[in-house]
């Protein structure tokens, strides 16, 4: 089993307000969720208006279909959400002994 986890950092262009950055953070994760089937939370930065780190993780039988899900879900971030940029990535697949 291998599990693949990022550690993202979002620059929210357009975010005036707290409440602007939850408007965002809520319509994404959900997205991410459903179409990716990824685990997805945001994990700092709760405080800061124009800043999100987001947490992604994907469970896999293979270490490239794990690595592949969760690139799929940072280019869906790039392509659709143009009032954010991605600013940090730590991508990292760990093997799980099952046994």
């Amino acid at each position: 089993m291998f599990v693949a986890t990022c550690h993202l950092t979002l620059h929210l262009l357009g975010s005036q307000s707290l409440k602007d950055k939850r408007q965002v953070i809520k319509s994404l994760l959900p997205r991410l969720r459903n179409q990716f089937e990824v685990a997805a939370a945001e994990v700092g930065s709760q405080d800061l208006r124009q800043r999100a780190m987001l947490g992604l993780a994907y469970v896999s039988g293979t270490a490239s279909h794990a690595e592949e899900v969760i690139q799929h879900a940072l280019d869906y971030i790039e392509a659709t959400r143009l009032d954010c940029e991605i600013t940090e990535v730590h991508l990292e697949v760990v093997s799980i002994d099952s046994e």
